[in-house]
């Protein structure tokens, strides 16, 4: 995959040393005393045809490797992809012809200027069909990158609360609810309650339903309310089924009592709305420290990244698998506490009701035994951690692909990417670390997540020293 920004720059620079290389080399004196004559041209003229030539050349390398690695996300990327070849052969025609008439006169006298001129206004026409043709055919990729989908029916949320339902912040909200008159304006009200909980406002909207902000009126306490409408589900045994994996969070993260694991309140079920109140935490996940320029400290990377290894130690000796270990799921309060989040698909290991063929997780992060449907315990949890520490080291994720699919198969079959040739100021034992953690075969990884964590503080007190 090619980043669309530095090829961008790239293709102005070869763009400008094509335009300009070749007419400001040939007027210097040493090019000029330069003994380099071909097809009857002066040395001047030899030069520039050169270096246009080699300039050219280059730019066609160049939109080649962008048509091929570019990656094609069916919006403004697509559109620019298409355009690629098209556009720079017309950039092509344009620059030879300038070059022809200005440095290689001698060239044209086997065609004429007349056959050379209908040669030239035909290849510009073929290319202005071609650059036509492809912006109408790829004009809808264009216009989803300009025109995002809003919808009317609800209230405009900050855009880090609305991309999942978990990575809410809290902190962006206002300290005081809003009233009920501004609650029911909207045309898709929240309830009223929730059990014993008072229903203040909605917070985002994520894959399972929305989360609210609530109240306990009991002990005056603030809850994130998060729910799942059941009665659009048709089918009674997927019914069952759903209800089941919704509870199922609540019964095993609600077992789970550690600093640095969101805690689950209550779960319940009313007018065939599931919801689990939890933990309100104000801060911001690690999603925003995982792209330059925003990347943390090495020693700080290290210690949450420990920190989280240990509650998910914790949380495999109770049974309890994460299955979606992600940035997005790990949130640094404003406390500057650690919390995992988000134990939506965790599944009881012990469960006899386990399905190993349903595959569950974000696949950026899966592990290869993940990907193949397989029984999973913490050390696939463990696979998941490594590739966040790879993103948050790194900024940028250890398997690269152009689509989910070929993402998947680099997950399960290609080796990762090296780690010190993106860092190579990082020590020798976080690499051993990370990629003892990244192996595909479970066997060769950690086996608790308690191992991994002492190996990272183990390389935090080498900081130190």
């Amino acid at each position: 995959m090619i980043n669309a920004s530095s090829w961008a720059i790239q293709y102005i620079l070869v763009t400008l040393v094509a335009l300009f290389a070749g007419p400001v080399l040939s007027k210097l004196p040493v090019a000029q005393s330069f003994p380099l004559m071909l097809f009857g041209l002066t040395t001047s003229q030899t030069i520039r045809l050169i270096v246009e030539g080699v300039g050219l050349l280059a730019l066609c390398i160049l939109s080649l490797r962008a048509f091929r690695r570019m990656p094609d996300n069916g919006r403004g990327f697509s559109f620019l992809r298409q355009l690629i070849l098209p556009i720079t052969t017309l950039f092509i025609v344009i620059v030879m012809d300038k070059s022809l008439r200005v440095a290689g006169l001698s060239l044209l006298d086997p065609v004429g200027p007349i056959g050379y001129s209908k040669a030239y206004a035909a290849s510009l026409m073929l290319v202005g069909v071609w650059i036509t043709t492809t912006w109408l055919l790829h004009l809808d990729a264009l216009h989803r990158f300009f025109v995002r989908p809003v919808s009317s029916a609800r209230r405009q949320v900050p855009a880090a609360q609305t991309e999942d339902a978990d990575e809410i912040d809290p902190a962006q909200q206002s300290s005081q609810p809003e009233s009920a008159a501004q609650i029911l304006s909207t045309e898709n009200s929240p309830p009223g309650t929730l059990g014993r909980y008072k229903v203040l406002k909605e917070l985002g909207r994520g894959s399972m339903g929305v989360v609210y902000l609530g109240k306990d009126p009991t002990i005056q306490r603030f809850v994130a309310i998060k729910t799942m409408r059941l009665g659009e589900i048709a089918d009674r045994d997927k019914l069952q089924e759903v209800k089941a994996r919704f509870f199922r969070e609540a019964e095993s993260t609600g077992r789970l009592s550690h600093s640095n694991i969101v805690t689950i309140f209550d779960a319940g079920e009313e007018n065939d709305l599931g919801y689990i109140a939890m933990e309100l935490l104000q801060g911001t996940t690690l999603t925003q420290w995982s792209r330059k320029p925003n990347l943390l400290a090495l020693d700080k990377v290290i210690s949450i990244l420990a920190t989280v290894a240990e509650a998910m130690d914790y949380a495999h000796q109770q049974g309890v698998v994460h299955r979606d270990i992600k940035p997005a799921n790990i949130m640094l309060t404003t406390d500057r506490v650690v919390k995992i989040m988000d134990f939506g698909i965790a599944k009881m290991a012990t469960s006899s009701k386990t399905q190993t063929n349903i595959v569950m997780g974000t696949p950026m992060y899966m592990s290869p035994e993940q990907i193949a449907g397989k029984k999973v315990d913490g050390r696939s949890d463990i696979f998941s951690l490594a590739v966040v520490m790879f993103e948050l080291l790194t900024g940028r994720p250890p398997f690269i692909a152009d689509n989910v699919s070929a993402l998947l198969f680099a997950i399960a079959h290609t080796p990762h990417l090296s780690v010190k040739a993106i860092r190579p100021d990082l020590p020798p034992a976080i690499k051993e670390a990370l990629d003892r953690a990244l192996h595909k075969d479970p066997v060769h990884r950690y086996r608790r997540a308690g191992e991994f964590a002492v190996e990272l503080r183990s390389c935090l007190e080498g900081l130190a020293a």
